[in-house]
């Protein structure tokens, strides 16, 4: 019995042993998608969001169900003649390139830059290890896969790639169909066909709802990416705050530094050598009724 190439990708368990004849011809998401889930621990709550965006509602409908709405836009496109290459012809032209292709080629796209992640954490991960093989055990990095330094501008150049290709595909696909909309009625004058010829396509409304479908999605992702993007800036920009905050109370507190207090003058009465021990308590005792006097008023 053979499984579902389907459920084989969300498993992630696609083997050609089990389906030979499916698996060759069909794209092995679930390499792609166990390779970029690897920047799942490095990013962000918003980066989290947004491969759970990509790999949910983008890759597995596109593998579950869009590459079937899709399947038979070649075969089942009618042109209303018997004009030898005429429906070739309006095909080529109401479809410059394939929904399914384009898409692909976006995902693979928008994926890519997080390996940009994974690859500057597993350089300097070797750096590390080297580091500590010569310095006898002391580390390079505390935590090779914090975001600081260089890591922090490689995550943020990620993240400008991805709404960059997101955005720039959006705009392909906006100008090469005129819109986001799939008309059940075209029209072509296009050279053989002998005059304007009428052509429809297969199931418009269905293919319309999973293109806007899509279009929704990557928007989406594009507002994660632009999120993500202000919260690490935000944060940068608060943490550089707060030692500078700190810096500077540190330099005013060297700054002025309090010196001991000199002692009181009292200290430094001359007792008179004269005077016996009998003197002396006599003027402690006159000293301490007077206090007590003065309190009293």
């Amino acid at each position: 019995m053979c499984i579902p190439a389907e459920i084989c990708i969300l498993c992630g368990r696609l083997r050609s042993s089990v389906c030979p004849d499916r698996s060759s011809s069909r794209m092995n998401w679930s390499g792609l998608e166990s390779l970029v889930s690897g920047v799942n621990k490095y990013s962000t709550a918003f980066g989290r969001i947004w491969l759970s965006m990509v790999f949910v509602f983008r890759v597995l409908v596109f593998v579950v169900a869009a590459q079937r709405v899709w399947g038979d836009e070649n075969k089942d496109f009618v042109c209303n003649t018997k004009q030898p290459g005429c429906t070739n012809v309006c095909y080529d032209h109401i479809f410059p390139i394939s929904h399914i292709r384009l898409w692909a080629l976006q995902l693979i796209f928008v994926t890519c830059p997080s390996l940009m992640v994974i690859a500057h954490v597993k350089y300097r991960e070797g750096k590390d290890r080297k580091y500590v093989e010569v310095h006898q055990g002391s580390h390079l990095y505390a935590n090779p896969g914090k975001k600081r330094g260089g890591l922090w501008w490689t995550y943020l150049l990620s993240l400008i790639f991805k709404a960059g290709f997101d955005s720039s595909f959006l705009y392909i696909l906006y100008r090469i169909y005129h819109g986001y909309n799939l008309d059940r009625l075209s029209k072509c004058s296009l050279s053989p066909c002998p005059n304007t010829v009428d052509c429809f396509i297969s199931r418009p409304t269905e293919k319309k709802i999973f293109m806007v479908f899509m279009v929704v999605t990557s928007a989406v992702c594009i507002l994660m990416c632009i999120l993500e993007m202000i919260y690490l800036i935000g944060k940068r920009i608060s943490k550089m705050k707060n030692v500078r905050n700190e810096n500077q109370r540190l330099v005013f507190a060297d700054q002025h530094e309090l010196t001991t207090m000199a002692p009181p003058r009292s200290q430094y009465r001359r007792v008179d050598p004269t005077l016996t021990e009998s003197q002396l308590s006599l003027n402690k005792r006159e000293k301490t009724k007077e206090r007590q006097k003065t309190t009293v008023l």
